[in-house]
């Protein structure tokens, strides 16, 4: 996150690899914080607890706020070199380096999957991990030792994204994570040296904890028109995209849903969940 960003064919797919003592791995959505959020007191901390706390996962596949790109985009499949995109930070912001393995194996599964579903895939090969990708795993797995995929949001539509999220469901039993990365309210102009929060935030951010809470999918999928301060949390919805391929992967498991992350950071709210 910048201070001045906007911005047929069949196959078959192959066996499924079975993970031993570890079982179906949960989803996540988690907001992902800027660059700064490695200077934070409190919430790398709050991540790393989050991943020492899951199962060790075979790979991690990641869907970013911060890639949109249509027909849905494969990157990161071989290791490259990681996306600044974001401008105006101090310099050492763009020294981060984060090497993880890729994931090639996966994204074979990934274009199996899709693509059986009826789903255009494309290759990027060059195109390296984002920060929303990047800044998160740098808490929860820091040696870089965990294969990375990432994947492009290819709508903003809840309802695809939803079925998306279903496609990719059967990774979770192959040891995958499934990680959406976006901010559970995103609005720049509310965001608040002094950790002042507005009320619209506070109120978005009840009602999505709520509903949540209430397993209400009908509703969230309708978020713009049903949430209180929709368009003030998200006057562009991509950071709140990746919740919802993040619920059509863990669909399984909604009645296990719960927030792991919660509070606000520069006056926008941190709110993370997991499935499963």
């Amino acid at each position: 996150m910048s201070e001045s960003e906007s911005v047929r064919h069949t196959t078959v797919v192959p066996p499924v690899p079975h993970v031993p003592a570890s079982g179906r791995m949960p989803a996540l959505y988690l907001s992902h914080g800027a660059p700064p959020l490695a200077d934070d007191p409190v919430w790398p901390g709050q991540l790393a607890a989050w991943s020492a706390a899951l199962p060790r996962p075979r790979a991690v596949l990641m869907v970013s706020a911060h890639w949109e790109d249509a027909p849905l985009a494969l990157g990161a499949v071989r290791t490259v070199p990681l996306v600044y995109d974001f401008w105006g930070f101090p310099r050492h912001y763009y020294e981060v380096e984060y090497a993880a393995p890729g994931a090639p194996e996966l994204a074979e599964q990934v274009r199996a999957l899709l693509r059986t579903a009826g789903q255009p895939v494309q290759d990027v090969p060059d195109r390296g991990l984002d920060h929303g990708a990047y800044v998160p795993l740098v808490e929860m797995y820091p040696h870089a030792d965990v294969p990375v995929l990432q994947i492009s949001l290819p709508s903003l539509d809840p309802v695809a994204l939803f079925e998306v999220g279903r496609k990719l469901a059967p990774l979770r039993d192959a040891g995958v994570l499934i990680v959406g990365s976006g901010f559970f309210t995103h609005n720049l102009r509310a965001l608040s040296r002094d950790g002042q929060v507005a009320s619209v935030m506070t109120e978005f951010d009840a009602w999505g904890r709520e509903t949540l809470d209430a397993g209400e999918i009908d509703a969230l999928l309708d978020f713009e028109h049903r949430a209180p301060a929709a368009q003030a949390a998200h006057p562009r919805t991509e950071h709140f995209a990746p919740l919802f391929v993040t619920l059509g992967a863990g669909e399984a498991d909604l009645g296990t849903q719960r927030s792991v992350i919660d509070g606000f950071w520069m006056g926008l709210a941190k709110r993370s969940i997991q499935l499963g």
